[in-house]
C-alpha cells in the first residue's frame, strides 16, 4: 500500500494521482480534513466553478481541497506489447 499525502506532494502532484487512480480503476482509502475515512473508487476529477472536486462511486463528491491523503495498493503499469 502507498499512501499519498497532498501536503506532502503539492497540489498538482496528488491531482495527478487521482487522475491515475481514475484512469486504473484504483481502489482508495480516502483521509478528509474533517476526519472521515472510507474506501472507494474515483470516478472522476473535474473542475466545477473553479473548485477541483474529486467524484466517487459510492460516497458524496469532495473538494479535492479537503482531501488530505489517500492510499492504494501498488499500481502496476503495462503496456501493450
Amino acid at each position: 500500500m502507498s499512501r499519498f499525502e497532498q501536503l506532502a506532494l503539492g497540489r498538482c502532484d496528488f491531482l495527478e494521482v487521482l487522475e491515475e487512480s481514475v484512469l486504473m480503476r484504483a481502489e482508495l482509502e480516502v483521509e478528509l480534513s474533517d476526519g472521515a475515512i472510507f474506501r472507494d473508487r474515483l470516478l472522476d476529477v473535474r473542475t466545477e466553478s473553479g473548485l477541483d472536486v474529486a467524484v466517487f462511486e459510492t460516497h458524496p463528491p469532495a473538494a479535492v481541497g479537503d482531501v488530505i491523503a489517500v492510499t492504494r495498493e501498488r499500481i502496476v503499469h503495462t503496456y501493450p506489447s
